[in-house]
């Protein structure tokens, strides 16, 4: 859905500077670029805008379209893998960003098979830390986007959330939002209706919460970068 007239307000009438914030979006839709496009990278796309207008450098990656080896190490290449794509393409971006929102559809009331595979990849780097001697994600943001026909919204989002802030990402307040359609098969976000309408563009609750949590993403965001991330104090090993 295009930003709303006060999607737009709050982006232009704000007096935060979020310049120097790198964002980074990963789709584990389970659907390549190639294959059509994705519900969950419609929703994404507002998130998206919002980032952009308010100065954020974005980037987004598609996991499907790349090859992302099973496992919990680094580089799964030095433990058999033939090809992985996570060490040239996804850590130096994830490294990177101080925002991180994984998207993912719901199957079967879970998160996609590639999502999990992420949030391992993301758990391979537990055994880093930053200069100040705490985790690598310590003063990084994390927040999930979930798209399905099927309940599970919150389900996902909790799993997503979870993981990220057991290794060290900050979880802001209302730092998920997603959509869900009637029960059963049907129109996905963003499919277009009969009437020609485009399913889910006219939900406020969807619409409410996703802008609660891009902003709550940007305003934490902002403060850890200001502040040096968190103290180092009682948490270095």
């Amino acid at each position: 859905m295009t930003l709303s007239d006060r999607q737009k307000d709050l982006c232009r009438d704000h007096g935060f500077d979020f310049s120097g914030l790198k964002a980074l979006l990963i789709n584990c839709t389970l659907k390549a670029s190639h294959q059509g496009g994705s519900h969950t990278q419609t929703l994404m796309d507002d998130s998206i805008a919002i980032m952009e207008k308010c100065g954020v450098a974005v980037s987004c990656l598609r996991a499907a379209d790349h090859h992302l080896a099973f496992g919990v190490q680094p580089d799964m290449r030095e433990h058999g893998a033939s090809r992985d794509d996570w060490p040239e393409t996804f850590w130096p971006k994830v490294r990177e960003a101080d925002i991180l929102v994984l998207g993912s559809p719901i199957w079967l009331g879970e998160e996609s098979s590639l999502c999990r595979v992420v949030i391992e990849r993301l758990y391979a780097h537990s055994a880093q830390r930053n200069d100040k001697g705490q985790y690598v994600f310590y003063g990084k943001t994390g927040g999930a986007i979930v798209t399905g026909n099927e309940d599970g919204i919150k389900h996902v989002a909790m799993t997503c959330l979870y993981a990220m802030q057991h290794v060290g990402y900050v979880i802001p307040p209302q730092a998920d939002c997603g959509w869900i359609g009637e029960a059963g098969p049907g129109a996905s976000y963003g499919d277009m209706l009969d009437d020609g309408s485009r399913a889910g563009f006219d939900n406020d609750f969807t619409r409410r919460n996703l802008t609660f949590m891009t902003w709550n993403l940007m305003h934490v965001a902002r403060m850890l970068k200001e502040a040096g991330g968190l103290p180092a104090h009682g948490n270095t090993a």
